[in-house]
């Protein structure tokens, strides 16, 4: 409880790949169970891809928060993203990756006090590079990506309400996304990012006269094993993901006890209408959650490139 009386917050805003989105109490929502399997590069190679993200989110556990507090989110992500032919350093070609959120709270058995603000979440800009596959004597056996996101605080956001769709601070969330085949048809993909997050100085605090709130540090992943059970079709598998802060949440500089983290795991499929158009189903079950809610997560994924 002294984690949330001192940092009832939430900043839900996404990033690609694709930022997740829950309920937290100092943490801004990141790329939870938005991205899954074959991470490690596009599925048609260069060009301008256009992507859009359905998520679902439901929680009535909120660990060392509200006991009786029930909320759902949806969340609806637009993604534009170019992938050149070009070069740039070290084999990998630059791209860059734009996504948009647009955030809808539903809560009930609420505190007084713990109010939501729906609408456009936190705009988040990538640069990127993108190396070739690794090819071996039966198709490809390794690729990779590395991305600078950052999360600009543009979304909606009003500091007298506890829930907002966005931050009110600059997010920095560079990742390293890699898939390996492990045999033509079976395959292992990883997305690991690291979170840095900057004040909020005008922060939503049950405590009078606070400047200002940083979240922690904190690494997260999402990380997904599938096999191709229709040829070029239809690949089912087990995706998941990990949260975990690794440095203390700071009111006005001094530190705030009660780091975040949780854990899901659940089943998924991809489905290649053909190379240019890729449906991603992944559900997820929370668990070990520590300051932070406990939920389920259903997440849709539309992938088309021109």
């Amino acid at each position: 409880m002294k984690k949330f009386a001192a940092t009832l917050i939430l900043l839900a805003s996404v990033m690609v790949a694709l930022p997740a989105t829950g309920w937290c109490y100092g943490q801004p929502s990141v790329n939870l169970g938005f991205t899954s399997f074959v991470d490690g590069g596009p599925p048609a190679g260069p060009g301008v891809y256009f992507q859009q993200y359905f998520q679902y989110y439901t929680t009535d556990k909120f660990v060392d928060g509200p006991p009786d507090a029930e909320m759902d989110v949806m969340v609806s992500l637009t993604q534009l993203l170019y992938q050149s032919n070009q070069e740039l350093l070290l084999g990998g070609k630059w791209g860059i990756n734009a996504m948009l959120p647009v955030v809808d709270f539903d809560l009930d058995n609420a505190p007084p006090g713990m109010t939501t603000n729906s609408g456009v979440g936190d705009l988040l800009i990538g640069p990127y590079l993108q190396w070739d596959p690794i090819m071996g004597a039966n198709g490809p056996i390794f690729m990779h990506r590395i991305e600078l996101q950052m999360i600009f605080p543009t979304g909606d956001y009003d500091d007298k309400t506890a829930i907002n769709a966005g931050s009110n601070h600059f997010s920095f969330n560079p990742y390293w996304a890699a898939t390996v085949f492990l045999t033509p048809q079976w395959t292992a993909s990883w997305r690991i990012h690291y979170l840095w997050n900057d004040k909020n100085e005008d922060p939503n605090l049950p405590i009078p006269g606070v400047d200002d709130f940083q979240p922690g540090q904190a690494v997260h992943a999402n990380f997904a094993t599938a096999y191709e059970v229709l040829p070029k079709q239809l690949r089912l598998g087990i995706n998941g993901y990990w949260f975990k802060q690794i440095s203390d949440d700071e009111i006005d500089g001094d530190d705030v006890d009660g780091r975040e983290k949780v854990f899901a795991i659940g089943p998924g499929l991809v489905w290649h209408f053909n190379q240019d158009q890729h449906l991603f189903i992944n559900a997820y079950k929370e668990s070990k959650a520590e300051n932070r809610s406990e939920g389920e997560r259903v997440t849709l994924r539309y992938v088309h490139h021109f």
